[in-house]
């Protein structure tokens, strides 16, 4: 009688740990679930279905599954907030000026204020804020933390201004062309993410390189922004969103500054890991990850007709 061969113990460690991580992540969509039960003014619209907390929490474990989930805790909380913040003004904002008054209260937050009574996006932000304040680092690097929320409003406002603003009768033009679209991809949230991670859970090693990780991770983001555009074309052609693919007469253009995007960050990723490995590798993998991602899913569901 032949014995069936067993599978090699490399591959069984390789799906323990597949195993551990969406243990991780079904750890993060939990305490999600606690997070938009004490918000539910945020998180009503359709598109913040279950399968989106899923995804934020098990995007989250992937790139970062060395830590625990009490570690991983707020990095999973303020990804769900940049979701929250992206709907507050790209569809709920009806005018400049509610777009503003996002961007003001979200900063007088960051500047330690209270946030006045319905102000829902503020108040979860002040949550934020007041549990990365625990965290000792959080006092000498707030103004850097601050910063990164800076740029990604302002980027946001930026976008909102061309999606909606009647056209420069200057320039003729309204929208923005591939590489001013692509030096706005702060609007992703995916730089202050990474800052809010790094001092969340990093080291004295991890914070002396954080001006470095945030370059890096700028040009990582701008990869991020055209995995996700080539894959929500549709999606965003019927939401209104700008789009990459919107913005060039010729697709390949969108696909050849992906190919270039990816090789310079993976280069850069790869002189990074010299002096900070992990981190290094947490970026690495959120190019990965994104890659793999968007292939069959979005993390948005569907929007209420």
């Amino acid at each position: 009688m032949t014995e069936t061969p067993r599978p090699a113990r490399a591959g069984q460690d390789a799906v323990a740990e597949q195993g551990r991580v969406c243990a991780l992540a079904v750890r993060g969509v939990r305490d999600l679930q606690n997070v938009t039960a004490a918000h539910p003014e945020l998180f009503d619209a359709a598109p913040f279905d279950p399968a989106l907390l899923s995804s934020v929490a098990t995007v989250v474990a992937f790139i970062a599954p060395w830590h625990t989930a009490a570690e991983l805790r707020i990095t999973t909380r303020t990804v769900l907030w940049v979701f929250a913040a992206d709907w507050q003004v790209d569809y709920l904002a009806q005018s400049v000026d509610d777009v503003r008054q996002v961007v003001t209260d979200c900063l007088a937050v960051a500047d330690g204020a209270v946030p006045p009574p319905g102000r829902h996006l503020a108040r979860l932000l002040a949550d934020l804020r007041d549990e990365l304040a625990t965290v000792p680092a959080f006092a000498r690097l707030r103004p850097i933390w601050r910063d990164e929320l800076a740029r990604m409003l302002a980027a946001a406002a930026r976008e909102w201004d061309w999606k909606n603003l009647p056209t420069d009768p200057t320039t003729g033009r309204r929208l923005p062309d591939l590489d001013r679209y692509l030096e706005n991809a702060d609007n992703s949230g995916s730089s202050f993410v990474n800052v809010t991670h790094w001092i969340a859970t990093g080291d004295e090693k991890t914070l002396a390189q954080l001006t470095d990780l945030l370059d890096a991770g700028r040009g990582v983001q701008r990869v991020l922004r055209l995995v996700n555009d080539l894959a929500t074309q549709k999606r965003d052609a019927e939401w209104g969103d700008l789009n990459a693919l919107s913005l060039v007469d010729d697709p390949a253009q969108v696909h050849d500054r992906l190919a270039e995007l990816t090789a310079r960050s993976r280069g850069d990723l790869a002189a990074l890991a010299e002096r900070c490995p992990r981190q290094a590798d947490y970026l690495n993998r959120q190019i990965s990850f994104t890659g793999g991602f968007y292939q069959l899913s979005d993390f948005w569901g569907e929007r209420d007709e």
